[in-house]
C-alpha cells in the first residue's frame, strides 16, 4: 500500500515539473525579439500611407539589426535629395505636449520616438515625403512613403441633402477614385447626432514607380511619390471629401453615470431650494473671461482629429451640416476638421455654457464670459499720456533748435555779404 502511495506521488511530482517544463519553454518561445524574425530588405523599399491633415501616425521601424540600440529617423521630401531633415534626440526620449501644437509648427518640434517608432503630431502637407529608418552612420533600415491630404479644401457632402461623392475619374493610363474610411461613432446619444466619414485620393495604374509598396497592387494615394508627376498634374482638381450624415445611439445607462446624475441632481435640488438659479453641469467645466473682439479655439479634452466629436451651446445643438468649416466662409462660430470650435470676433451673444460630446458621451463644459471693453477717461499718471506728453515736448523742442539754426544761419549769410 505503502508502495503504490509512493508511486502515486512520484507521478504527481513528474507530471508538475513536465508542466513547468512546457510552461517556461512556451514563455521563452513568446518573448523572441521580432527583429530576428523579419531581416531588412537588401534594397530599400518605401511602403505608402495617406492621412488627413491634422491627424497623427506613428510609424514602426520595422526591422534593424539586433546590434544597434537606437534608431534615428531621417525624412526627405524628395528622395534622393542632399536636404535631409533628422529627426531624433540621439536617445529616444523625445517628449511632446500635443496639446500645444498649432498649425503651422515646424516637424522638428512635433516628433517623438517611442520604441524605435516615430510618432508626428498633427501632421501638416509640408509634412508629405519619405521617411527612414536608420542609424547614426547613415545606415537605412525601414522606409516609408508618408502623403498628407489637405483639409483645408476638402469637399464636405452631407448625405441628408442627398449629395453623392465625386465620381471615379478615368483617364487613358490611369483612374482616380475616392476611397472612404469607415463611419465615426455616433457623436451624440439620446438626440440626433452626426457621423463623419473620411475619403481620401487614390490612384490605380500600371505605370507607378515600383520602389514603392502598396497595399493593393497599381494602387497608391494621390500625393504618392510612386505616382509620376505628370500624373498629378492631371488630378490636380481632386480634392479630399468628407461625407456627414445624422444618426440616432442610445445612451448607456452606466452604474456611475447614474450616481453621478443621481447626486447632481441632489445639489441642484438644494441649490434650487435657496432661491438661486445656478445650474450646475454633470460633467467636469473650465471657466473663462475673454474681453469682446478676441479669437477664441476650443479642443475637446483627450479627442483626436479623427475621432466623434459634437459641440452644443447651453441647449442648441451646433451641428456640422450649419457650422463646419467650410460649409458657409462667412460664419464667424464654426468647427474646423480637427474637432475644434473656433469663435472669430467674441460679442457679448457668445457667452454661455458649451458642453463638448466624445465618442458619443458628453464629457466636458466650458463656461464663457464674455466682458465690455470699459472706455475711461485718462489721467495725467497713465503711462500713455506720460509717453505723449514726452513726445510732444520733444518733438517741440526739435522744432525749435531747427527754427534757431535756420536764423543763425541766415545771419551769418547776411553779414558775410552773401544774402
Amino acid at each position: 500500500m505503502r508502495l503504490l502511495e509512493f508511486q502515486v506521488h512520484v507521478f504527481l511530482i513528474g507530471a508538475v515539473l513536465w508542466h513547468c517544463q512546457l510552461s517556461v519553454a512556451f514563455e521563452i518561445v513568446g518573448k523572441v525579439d521580432i527583429f530576428r524574425q523579419r531581416p531588412c530588405p537588401a534594397f530599400l523599399m518605401f511602403e505608402n500611407a495617406a492621412y488627413l491633415e491634422d491627424m497623427s501616425f506613428e510609424l514602426p521601424c520595422n526591422c534593424k539589426p539586433e546590434e544597434v540600440p537606437a534608431v534615428v529617423w531621417y525624412y526627405q521630401r524628395r528622395l534622393g535629395s542632399n536636404e535631409t531633415t533628422v529627426l531624433t534626440d540621439y536617445n529616444g526620449t523625445t517628449f511632446v505636449d500635443a496639446t500645444n501644437i498649432r498649425r503651422g509648427t515646424s516637424v522638428l518640434l512635433r516628433f517623438s520616438i517611442r520604441m524605435f517608432s516615430l510618432i508626428v503630431f498633427k501632421t501638416q502637407v509640408e509634412d508629405t515625403g519619405h521617411y527612414i529608418c536608420g542609424n547614426r552612420q547613415g545606415a537605412y533600415f525601414y522606409g516609408y512613403d508618408i502623403d498628407v491630404q489637405s483639409s483645408r479644401d476638402a469637399i464636405v457632402l452631407f448625405a441628408d441633402r442627398n449629395q453623392h461623392p465625386t465620381k471615379d475619374q478615368e483617364e487613358k493610363r490611369f483612374s482616380v477614385f475616392t476611397t472612404f474610411w469607415d463611419w465615426t461613432i455616433c457623436d451624440r446619444c439620446g438626440v440626433r447626432g452626426e457621423q463623419r466619414r473620411i475619403g481620401m485620393c487614390y490612384v490605380k495604374s500600371e505605370y507607378l514607380f515600383t520602389r514603392y509598396r502598396k497595399a493593393l497592387q497599381n494602387v497608391a494615394s494621390c500625393g504618392s511619390a510612386a505616382v509620376p508627376g505628370r500624373f498629378k498634374r492631371m488630378m490636380i482638381a481632386r480634392k479630399t471629401e468628407i461625407l456627414i450624415r445624422s444618426c440616432t445611439m442610445p445612451c448607456r445607462k452606466e452604474k456611475e453615470d447614474r450616481i453621478k446624475s443621481y447626486l447632481t441632481q441632489k445639489i441642484n435640488n438644494v441649490i434650487t431650494g435657496m432661491g438661486s438659479k445656478i445650474s450646475i453641469p454633470d460633467v467636469p467645466t473650465q471657466f473663462y473671461s475673454l474681453q469682446m473682439g478676441y479669437t477664441l479655439v476650443i479642443s475637446c479634452p483627450d479627442a483626436r482629429p479623427e475621432s466623434a466629436v459634437a459641440w452644443d451651446k447651453d441647449d442648441k445643438r451646433l451641428y456640422r451640416t450649419e457650422y463646419l468649416s467650410g460649409g458657409n466662409r462667412s460664419r464667424r462660430v464654426f468647427i474646423d476638421h480637427g474637432n475644434q470650435l473656433h469663435i472669430t470676433y467674441t460679442m457679448e451673444e457668445d457667452k454661455g455654457l458649451y458642453f463638448c460630446w466624445l465618442e458619443g458621451r458628453r464629457t466636458a463644459g466650458f463656461h464663457l464670459f464674455v466682458l465690455r471693453k470699459k472706455t475711461r477717461a485718462r489721467s495725467i499718471s497713465d503711462p500713455e499720456t506720460i509717453f505723449a506728453m514726452k513726445l510732444i515736448l520733444v518733438s517741440y523742442l526739435f522744432l525749435f533748435v531747427l527754427f534757431v539754426i535756420i536764423h543763425i544761419c541766415k545771419c551769418i549769410l547776411y553779414m558775410c555779404g552773401c544774402g
